[in-house]
Order: C-alpha cells, then structure tokens, then sequence
C-alpha cells in the first residue's frame, strides 16, 4: 500500500492512475490540484468519470467525497462536462 491509499476516497485504481502520472505523494497531489490531475489520467484512461474526479478532490481535502460541499461538486461537474 502506497502513501497515496491513506488519503480519503484513494484505492488501488485511483492510485496507480495517480502514479501512472507520476504522483507518488499527498503533496504532489495537492501541488497540482483535481483538475490537472485528473486532465492527465484522462490522457491514458478515457473511461475516467466524474467520480474519479470528486474522490481526488476529496483526497486533497481529506474527506470523503460525498461530503464536498455542493458548491466543489458544482464547479467540478462543470468542469467535466467541458473536457
């Protein structure tokens, strides 16, 4: 188990694609944020969805991704659905 599997929402899916871009650590991830993130897994896993993107947002938080405010889910769907 990788350093990244301690954070909320993070199993091993999540974090191979997370190393696959070379993330290896709480900070690296916080360091290039849910969007960018996300944009790269994208890049290699087409079938990446929208949950994937709230668990990674949670993880940065630290909570569990059914618990972002609606306000994050908002701007993450939107997000999303301009990819």
């Amino acid at each position: 188990m990788g350093e990244l599997m301690k954070l909320p929402n993070v199993g091993k899916v999540l974090e191979r694609n997370l190393n696959e871009i070379g993330i290896y650590t709480e900070n690296q991830l916080k360091e290039i944020g849910s969007k960018e993130a996300f944009i790269h897994i994208r890049g290699f896993d087409p079938g990446a969805c929208l949950h994937m993107l709230y668990g990674i947002q949670g993880a940065i938080e630290g909570i569990k991704d059914s618990c972002l405010s609606e306000y994050t889910k908002q701007n993450l769907k939107e997000f999303y659905k301009n990819l």
